[in-house]
Formats: C-alpha cells, structure tokens, sequence
C-alpha cells in the first residue's frame, strides 16, 4: 500500500489504499487547506519530478533543498561531526541519489526535527539509514501522523544529542518547538538551527516569531520572552533559519535578543512605535 503525502504540507501518512480524509496538521489554524482542496502524492510520484540539491552553508554544514519547491519548502540540514552526522529537520523528498550523497559524507547517526510541519517522510528518511533514531519533543506527539519504530521521544527543556549538539525546548509556534544548538563551527563561536521557531526574516538582520505564519497569527508576548528564556544559557554566531538563504552570520544571540525587545514592545504598545 502507498503511504500518501500531503502536497501541502509534505507530511506522509501511514499506509493505506486510499488518501487520508483530511490532513490534520493542515487543518490545524497554524497551517492551512488551499482553497483547491487537499490532494496527495506518494514519494515514487515525488521522485520522478523532484530532486535534491546539497549546499554548503559552512564548514560541516549542509542545507538540503527539493526542486521544484515542495510543501512548505524548508530545508533541512545536515550537520557533520567527529561523532557522529546528525539530520536536523527533515523534507519529504528521499531517494537513491540523496541517500548516497550522505553516506559518502559519512552517513547519519540519527534525525532531530523542530516542530510537526517538518515531520515529512521522516520514517522514510530512518529506514534509509538502518532505522536511526528520530528524536522528536514530546509536547508534539498528537501531531505524529505516521509513527515508527524509530520515533524517540524526549522530555524536558534540553538534551544532548552528541558532544557539542544540544536539542532546546524553546516552544514558540508548537509546545515542544525546538531548536539545536550547536557550539562548533567557525571559530567555535556556536550556532543555532532554529528552524522557524526563531524565524530568520527577510533581510537577514533579524528574527521574528509567529503562532501561525501563512495565517499572519502572532506569537504571545509569554511565548517569546519563553523562547528568548529558553535560549540564555547558550553562546550563537550564527542563526540558520529554515529557508534557503535565511541565515545570519554574527552577532546572532545579540540579533535574537533584540529582535524580540522589539517584537515585546510592539505586540504590547500602542501602534505608535513606528514613530518613536
């Protein structure tokens, strides 16, 4: 039987004759039904019209991006390290040529994913690799749509994924949102992966926070200064967001910090900030 996905989300469903009802995570106000209706694919369709790009964004960090776009088109990242290679959110797109291309890099030791709509083939994704473990916050488990051996959930605000790679519950749009910090990379001035739980805006300048973007639904002001809370204790350069060129790269905890005074202080004005 197919396990069908859902072309606007990218998330595969369990196996089954027939395409699923509904989609419940596009049902979900922080995601949306197009007004064409929902309609599915499987990934044999997927691969004959889709492929994989690899991109260095620095040394040991790879982005991995589908054309043409797919879903909600972010990408995911694969981080290498003399522990181990970790998989940090995930697309729907696996095929043979991806899956070469990261065991000539040295493989996968396991998959890390930030929130439900990044979920996608992620039992796929395992199964390629021998059935690595995908580690996924707890708070979000009513949103796994197709489970799996594999499935590894995690409790609590951090966890040590490998020497140096550390899972953060920082919450935000989903309340096991998570982001990876990672203290290598250039200079080892650490890094965060942040997935769109902080999301890298458009001039690079800046995060932004949102409880539901295609809708335009703001996150509360409780759930930033959590997210920002969530985040002290940890030293970033650099912010890789989940799009292709949404990086920024120094002064990244300065630029989260006062992305989000700004964001506290507009959500909780008067309209006037503009003119201060």
């Amino acid at each position: 039987m197919p396990a069908f996905i859902c072309t606007t989300c990218g998330t595969q469903y369990a196996p089954s004759d027939t395409p699923p009802a509904a989609c419940p995570i596009c049902d979900d106000e922080r995601q949306y039904v197009p007004p064409s209706g929902q309609s599915w694919t499987t990934l044999e369709t997927l691969a004959k019209r889709h492929m994989n790009a690899f991109r260095e964004l620095e040394p040991n960090l790879i982005s991995i991006m589908t054309f043409p776009a797919f879903g909600i088109n972010q990408r995911a990242q694969l981080l290498r390290t003399p522990d181990g290679n970790i998989l940090w959110d995930c697309i729907a797109l696996i095929d043979r040529a991806t899956v070469a291309l990261i065991k000539g890099l040295g493989g996968l030791k396991a998959i890390a994913i930030s929130h439900p709509h990044y979920y996608s083939c992620m039992a796929e994704w395992s199964q390629a690799f021998g059935g690595i473990p995908i580690h996924l916050h707890a708070a979000d488990k009513q949103w796994i749509m197709r489970d799996h051996p594999a499935v590894t959930l995690w409790h609590g605000e951090a966890k040590e994924l490998l020497p140096g790679v550390t899972l953060i519950r920082a919450g935000g749009h989903y309340p096991g949102g998570t982001v990876l910090h990672w203290a290598g990379g250039a200079e080892g001035k650490g890094a965060l992966l942040s997935g769109d739980i902080v999301q890298v805006v458009t001039d690079r300048k800046s995060v932004s926070f949102m409880w539901s973007f295609p809708n335009f639904i703001p996150l509360s002001a409780p759930r930033v200064e959590g997210v920002v809370k969530a985040l002290e204790p940890y030293a970033f350069d650099r912010v890789h967001g989940a799009f292709t060129d949404r990086s920024i790269w120094s002064d990244g905890k300065g630029v989260v910090e006062r992305s989000a005074a700004r964001y506290l202080k507009i959500i909780r004005g008067d309209g006037t900030y503009e003119l201060q």
